[in-house]
């Protein structure tokens, strides 16, 4: 006869009885928890140590250990194990901190050619100085250790991310006073959609692409063909014959545009545009161009032409590094990803040809462009 247990019973909620009866028969729980919950439900119905561990067949400390642990620390406890102290750190936080501060700085800090770290140059650079540092753990550092230590403190010394500085200290009234432009015009373009009218002002959104490269073939492409080649495939070798410039502007009423294209961007490059923007729009209305702040724009030269057409036109000026307020740009982005992307001529000339085909065949179905950036907090 099993001699009477001095342990105090285990006394469960009605909670804790369904929720040991429930992992007692789950398939998906540890079975650490499956055994200990057994454990706990066997000792409440009333069998003893010995018994519980020939039916669990565990050893009969394991469920000593349990049951002690259920008593003095909870049912939640029992299930779960303690959290160890572990093995002392092989790297201390001071050798962490050296790491951290060593990748913080760029190489040349150190007398190298590199810019930027490589994982095998600072890895190279901790071997070498982490005695004298007093770092001994750091003498034989593992790559794989070494990356772990910059993930945690998500350092990527090997990465550069970009970013813009806002150089104009009126940035910000700047980016209002075009986002106001903007407002005006989806109002103005509302306006003569029900009544059936042409704009009191023209706004034309304007800027200059440079540097579209007249790129031509040594070889004839291959067109695809089935079995054969799935894409277009191209001699990877290629011929420069130059670059030009593309000036447009994009009408923000009907989405038409102007453009032509020059050896260069020069202001009399972009006073020819100017020109052509007179001649294609009625004498009596005043043509807003909404701009960046280029040499070009506001060179006495161009200053000379606007006082021969006083007020015909007026600029409006986006922000130091602020082109991308400029709603030309989507319009270039769009350009480059579908037109641009591959092209190949056999020279200049059909480089030329060949935007101003593509421009035609845009104002052939014109597309109006909208600004949504921060317009709901324009209040006019």
């Amino acid at each position: 006869m099993a001699r009477p247990s001095k342990r105090a019973k285990i006394r469960l909620t009605n909670d804790e009885l369904q929720k040991l009866k429930s992992i007692s028969t789950s398939r998906t729980e540890e079975i650490r928890r499956v055994q200990r919950a057994k454990i706990i439900l066997m000792n409440v119905e009333g069998m003893g140590d010995t018994a519980i561990s020939r039916e669990l067949k565990l050893n009969r400390l394991t469920v000593r250990l349990c049951l002690e642990k259920c008593i003095t620390m909870g049912v939640e406890a029992a299930l779960s194990d303690l959290p160890r102290s572990g093995a002392p750190a092989a790297i201390t936080q001071e050798e962490k901190a050296w790491i951290v501060f060593l990748a913080c700085e760029k190489p040349t800090c150190f007398n190298y050619s590199y810019e930027l770290w490589t994982i095998t140059l600072l890895l190279e650079h901790i071997h070498k100085h982490a005695e004298e540092k007093g770092f001994y753990n750091l003498t034989n550092l593992a790559r794989s250790k070494l990356w772990t230590i910059l993930n945690e403190t998500e350092i990527k010394p090997h990465k550069v991310k970009y970013y813009l500085e806002k150089r104009d200290p009126e940035f910000e009234r700047k980016m209002m006073q075009i986002l106001m432009v903007y407002k005006e015009i989806e109002i103005a373009n509302k306006k003569c959609a029900d009544e059936n009218k042409s704009p009191d002002k023209i706004s034309i959104s304007y800027d200059e692409k440079p540097g579209i490269q007249a790129i031509g073939n040594t070889a004839p492409d291959l067109m695809p063909s089935p079995y054969i080649h799935s894409s277009l495939s191209r001699d990877h070798e290629y011929e420069r014959h130059g670059t030009v410039s593309l000036l447009a502007g994009i009408n923000l009423h009907d989405g038409k545009v102007t453009a032509i294209v020059r050896e260069s961007h020069k202001s009399a490059d972009f006073i020819g545009f100017l020109k052509k923007l007179d001649i294609e729009h009625p004498k009596d209305l005043k043509i807003r161009l909404i701009l960046d702040n280029h040499s070009a724009h506001i060179s006495k030269e161009t200053r000379g032409y606007l006082d021969s057409v006083p007020n015909r036109f007026e600029f409006v000026f986006t922000p130091t590094h602020g082109s991308w307020l400029n709603l030309i740009e989507s319009f270039f982005s769009k350009m480059a990803r579908t037109f641009l992307r591959g092209i190949r001529v056999s020279n200049k000339e059909e480089l030329y040809r060949r935007i101003y085909e593509y421009i035609d065949e845009v104002n052939q179905s014109p597309v109006v462009f909208r600004w949504k950036y921060k317009m709901d907090e324009v209040v006019v």
